[in-house]
C-alpha cells in the first residue's frame, strides 16, 4: 500500500501526506496547526501517528504551523541544513532532538519508505522536491519550480504518479492585480511553474510510466482549477502517445483534502 493525499496545496498554504501499511508522513506544513489538525481528521488520521514531517523549503506557505504541530504532536523534522537555518522562527519552536537533517541528493528512509531529496530552482535557501519510494513503487513531490531543467525530469522520471506544480496562466498573471515586481518573479527563472510547462512535463514522464498525477500549488490570483487542468490536457492531447486512459489527472483543493490516490 502506498496512498498520497493534498491536505492543502496553493499560493495560500500547502501540506501533503503520503503513507504506507506502516508510514505516515506530513510534507509541508504550510498552513496553521489548528488547520493540519482539521484536514487529518477528516481523513481518520491521528496526528500523534505520523513518523515525521519532509520540509521542500523555508517559504511561509510551506512551514507556517511546522513548529507548533511538531512540538505538540512530537514529531521529528526533516530538513536541510540550509532550510532550516532560514527559518529561525520555527526551528527554535522544534525539540532539538526532532531536528534531523539531511543532504540534497542523499537517499534516506523513514519506515518503510526510501526518500531522495532533488535540487529544484526556486528563490528559497536550498528547495527541493521529493521522490519516495515503496519497494518498486515511486511518487514524485515537484512544486515552487522555476522552470523545469532536463536534470529534474531524470528524477521524475519512472514516477508511477506525480504532485506537479501548475501554479500560473501567463495571461491571467499578467491582468492580474498582482504588481509588477510579483508577477515579475512568479514567472521569472525561480519563481513558479505555468500551466503548459506541467502539461509537457507530464506529457514526457508518460513515457517512463506515469499513471497519475495532481495539479498543484495553483495561485488564488492568476489561475483557475478549470483552467490548469484544460491547459494540461491540451497539452497531453498533442502527444501521440496520449490516450484518455493513459493518465488519471486531478487538481488538488486550496481549502480541502484531496480524494485519497492509491499507488
Amino acid at each position: 500500500m502506498l496512498n498520497f493525499c493534498s491536505l492543502y496545496s496553493g499560493s495560500s498554504g500547502n501540506s501533503l501526506f503520503v503513507e504506507t501499511a506502516n508510514t505516515k508522513l506530513l510534507i509541508d506544513a504550510g498552513v496553521s496547526s489548528k488547520k493540519i489538525e482539521k484536514a487529518l481528521s477528516d481523513i481518520h488520521i491521528d496526528p500523534s501517528s505520523l513518523d515525521g514531517i519532509l520540509i521542500t523549503h523555508e517559504h511561509t506557505d510551506h512551514v507556517q504551523g511546522l513548529g507548533t504541530f511538531s512540538k505538540k504532536f512530537d514529531l521529528p523534522v526533516f530538513v536541510n541544513q540550509e532550510t532550516l537555518d532560514a527559518m529561525p522562527k520555527q526551528r527554535d519552536k522544534i525539540d532539538s532532538n526532532n531536528i534531523k537533517t539531511f543532504k540534497v541528493f542523499d537517499k534516506f528512509s523513514i519506515g518503510d519508505l526510501d526518500i531522495k531529496p532533488f535540487s529544484i530552482p526556486h528563490d528559497a535557501a536550498n528547495p527541493c522536491g521529493f521522490n519516495i519510494w515503496k519497494n518498486d513503487k515511486k511518487i514524485s513531490i515537484a512544486t515552487d519550480i522555476g522552470h523545469m531543467t532536463n536534470d529534474i525530469l531524470k528524477q521524475l522520471e519512472e514516477s508511477l504518479f506525480i504532485m506537479l506544480e501548475a501554479n500560473y496562466d501567463p495571461e491571467v498573471l499578467r491582468c492580474s492585480s498582482y504588481p509588477f515586481t510579483l508577477k515579475s518573479r512568479i514567472a521569472g527563472p525561480i519563481g513558479h511553474l505555468s500551466n503548459e510547462i506541467a502539461g509537457k512535463t507530464i506529457s514526457y514522464l508518460l513515457k517512463s510510466g506515469l499513471k497519475n498525477a495532481m495539479l498543484g500549488h495553483l495561485s488564488k490570483e492568476s489561475n483557475f482549477p478549470e483552467l490548469a487542468y484544460q491547459t494540461v490536457m491540451d497539452e497531453l492531447i498533442t502527444n501521440s502517445s496520449f490516450h484518455k486512459d493513459s493518465i488519471g489527472l486531478n487538481v488538488a483543493s486550496r481549502d480541502n483534502p484531496s480524494q485519497l490516490v492509491t499507488i
